[in-house]
């Protein structure tokens, strides 16, 4: 039987099983066996239990370079990928960034690889998560945000990305109902409207972020609306509220001005490249 056999059985079995991409996955699946048949049967079990497919092949490919991916870290999205590489268009080829709540390290490690002549940090309060975006060839450190970087970075850096916990606490049962079979409710949870993490994160990173430095955020829905006031206060402009091809919120994107504004245009900027203006009053509550 031959590769190809296997992949169209294992597509069949994954389809059956109301997988959607199984054509896509038995593929991922055939490849990571290497030809052994024990072993890509063990796989598939593991895949039609819900486990994800990143936790049975150990690892995915994010902004076209391979990361691994430890058994209970955060799981990196493809829709991370724009905000990755927005951050790789912000951070100067000698500058300095720090991606918080880091994971497996995927977008620190895009900014490595993109920028070797940075400074990048990663930090994570998950000892495993560390762990696994060391594996990936990233500077990682345990903490809470920004509790483990050095003060040397105070004023200092040009970037501050991160995917942190942003899903409020009343929607996380409306998750995969298998996600948290294998994932951690801590790399979701963003209290009770998704953002408790976000304001310490937009707080915090005032110390770090030199004058002119970029901070971005994943976030969703009207996360952004309700961090205006702020982003202003912090003293942040020209904020952006990232979306996707489909008009989706993705993120935000502001730059640290220091002098604090009493109001801030937002600009949103579509996934099909299109821009436009915002009225501050007309994205409050």
């Amino acid at each position: 039987m031959t590769a190809h056999d296997d992949r169209e059985l294992v597509t069949a079995r994954l389809a059956r099983a109301g997988f959607v991409a199984s054509d896509e996955e038995a593929g991922e699946l055939v490849a990571c066996a290497g030809g052994d048949r024990e072993l890509l049967e063990s796989l598939v079990e593991r895949r039609l239990t819900g486990e994800p497919l990143a936790y049975v092949t150990g690892r995915l490919m994010f902004c076209g370079y391979e990361i691994r991916v430890d058994p209970g870290v955060y799981v990196p999205r493809w829709q991370s990928e724009a905000l990755a590489q927005r951050a790789v268009e912000r951070l100067p080829h000698d500058g300095a960034a720090i991606d918080i709540c880091t994971g497996t390290g995927a977008i620190a490690k895009t900014l490595v690889v993109e920028h070797p002549g940075a400074r990048v940090l990663a930090t994570d309060i998950d000892e495993r998560a560390v762990a696994c975006a060391r594996a990936n060839g990233v500077d990682a450190y345990v903490g809470d945000l920004f509790a483990p970087v050095p003060s040397e970075l105070e004023g200092e850096v040009d970037v501050v990305v991160g995917v942190v916990p942003y899903v409020p606490t009343p929607e996380l049962r409306l998750l995969q109902r298998d996600t948290f079979t294998f994932e951690s409710p801590l790399s979701y949870d963003g209290g009770a409207d998704g953002t408790d993490i976000l304001r310490r994160a937009i707080t915090d990173s005032t110390r770090f972020l030199r004058r002119g430095g970029g901070l971005l955020l994943e976030l969703g829905g009207e996360q952004a609306d309700l961090l205006r006031d702020d982003l202003a206060r912090l003293g942040y402009a020209d904020a952006r509220v990232l979306t996707d091809e489909d008009g989706d919120v993705r993120g935000i994107e502001a730059t640290f001005a220091q002098a604090a504004t009493s109001t801030s245009s937002v600009t949103c900027a579509p996934g099909s490249g299109d821009e436009k203006t915002i009225a501050p009053s007309s994205i409050g509550p």
